[in-house]
């Protein structure tokens, strides 16, 4: 699924945490998030797409989810933290090349031909990968040997990139073929940026294959990269990204802009992104996968980066300029956003409270990202009642409504937009701020349920009043608007 991704290594955010973030890019997929306790967690799972069965652990934990309403193509779960203070995020869909899928193929759900054969199941993919793994796990490293497990043994039908994250530690994770994988530790004090392309451009294949420190991956990677002769590599290098990854005139609109706008935008000073003698373009194909910001990288930054349409360059899509460039590559905020979230463990914080999950659905260029406490039993309906249809009584449809009627007279609904964000943000944090010191002097958690409906609340009042004003802008702006004094 076309997705963006952004990673915040510890000592990189403004306070110490880990944070993981992806926009969950389908198309207008209907979605919720929810709390899926133990006695939900099925004990054998059932792909819909790939009809694969999967016996699953008998001690799962609680964790949070932002599955598909619809369930015709499967769960979809998306993102979570589950109850150790573990977040995940799944999938980015990454590409690769032909050297590599025919070395080892994708495994793809075959249909019986004929009533003597039978069906023979597909690998596991986005659909199921969160339901897998993430109710399991107790660190990120874990995520990463946990799902290295399944795709060893049944194989995937897809190539994704998969982030994981604890209190100290982020994992990304990258799948190769149909079966292999390999994955590394972000640097803590780094930011990962990454579009819908096989990202990692460094990886150390000794310590993968021995101590297994800072990089993990298959047994047999090295054998397998040298039997299929998939090294490109020139003067002993190892870059992972020129092996297994693509290098596409399509990635050049699709893809790498977006890793230009965000490093553009977290290390400004660091190297030079704009004019002729530009050290990185947006269609630069040795962007880096990672990078240390020029400056500390808040939930705020996050946000804006997941919300961007190249505004500041000609290629901004809103822009009131023709630079003769508008529109000509991929946005990051884009219109058919399911969900966007960013999954933050915070240090000392008690266990109850260091995770916080934040949320946005919708087209985020034009909504809000909310924070909710996740090691909790339930979550407001305000968030996890959805249904398909349209309605103004949930966080979804209220957010894709006000994105659907901005979009359209973006000049004269920006400055709402843009206040309703930063309300969302303010009373958001306040209210987090308010309950973290309630629960920490008096050690009721129980508290939690009461913070997330106040979240809430304060969500739909500010959603329902942008409503308001953007509604009737757009009704304004109406093509068959008519006073007679314009006669």
């Amino acid at each position: 699924m076309p997705c963006t991704t952004v990673l915040v290594g510890k000592k990189a955010s403004n306070d110490g945490s880990t944070m993981i973030a992806r926009t969950d890019d389908g198309h207008f997929d209907v979605k919720k998030m929810v709390v899926v306790n133990p006695k939900q967690q099925p004990k054998k799972y059932k792909s819909v797409l790939s009809h694969l069965e999967v016996e699953l652990p008998d001690n799962p934990m609680r964790y949070t989810a932002c599955p598909s309403v619809d369930r015709k193509d499967g769960i979809w779960a998306a993102t979570g933290i589950n109850a150790a203070n573990v977040g995940m995020t799944a999938t980015e869909t990454i590409t690769s090349n032909a050297r590599v899928l025919s070395a080892d193929p994708l495994v793809k759900y075959q249909k019986a031909k004929n009533r003597r054969e039978k069906d023979l199941p597909g690998g596991i993919g986005e659909e199921d990968i969160v339901v897998l793994v993430l109710p399991y796990i107790h660190s990120a490293r874990e995520g990463v040997l946990r799902l290295a497990s399944l795709l060893e043994r049944y194989g995937t039908y897809e190539s994704n990139g998969i982030a994981f994250n604890d209190e100290n530690e982020i994992w990304w994770m990258e799948t190769i073929g149909g079966h292999h994988w390999m994955a590394k530790r972000v640097p803590d004090e780094q930011c990962v940026l990454m579009p819908n392309q096989f990202g990692m451009d460094t990886f150390d294949l000794d310590d993968a294959l021995s101590e297994g420190r800072e990089n993990l991956c298959s047994r047999d990677l090295r054998e397998f990269i040298h039997e299929n002769r998939l090294d490109l590599n020139q003067n002993g290098r190892f870059n992972p990204r020129d092996i297994f990854g693509s290098r596409r005139d399509m990635d050049h609109i699709y893809n790498t802009p977006r890793a230009w706008f965000m490093g553009r935008y977290l290390a400004p000073d660091s190297f030079r992104w704009d004019g002729e003698d530009a050290v990185f373009t947006p269609e630069s194909d040795n962007l880096p996968w990672a990078l240390v910001p020029d400056r500390k990288v808040s939930v705020e930054d996050v946000k804006y980066l997941l919300s961007s349409h190249y505004q500041g360059t000609p290629y901004n899509p809103y822009s009131s300029r023709d630079t003769g460039k508008r529109g000509m590559y991929r946005s990051i905020g884009i219109n058919r956003t399911g969900v966007a979230s960013v999954c933050q463990i915070r240090p000392g914080m008690p266990e109850e409270l260091k995770a916080v999950e934040w949320i946005c659905f919708g087209s985020t260029t034009f909504d809000a990202l909310l924070p909710v406490y996740t090691n909790t039993e339930k979550l407001p309906k305000y968030l996890s009642d959805v249904t398909l249809d349209v309605s103004t009584e949930n966080f979804y449809w209220s957010s894709r409504l006000l994105g659907a009627l901005a979009d359209h007279n973006y000049a004269t609904s920006i400055q709402n937009i843009e206040r309703y964000q930063d309300a969302v943000a303010v009373r958001g944090r306040q209210i987090i701020r308010e309950y973290d010191e309630k629960m920490k002097q008096s050690g009721d958690f129980s508290l939690i349920k009461e913070a997330n409906e106040s979240l809430c609340s304060m969500a739909k009042e500010e959603t329902t009043k942008v409503l308001n004003k953007v509604l009737l802008d757009a009704s304004t702006h109406m093509k068959n608007g008519f006073n007679l004094a314009d006669n």
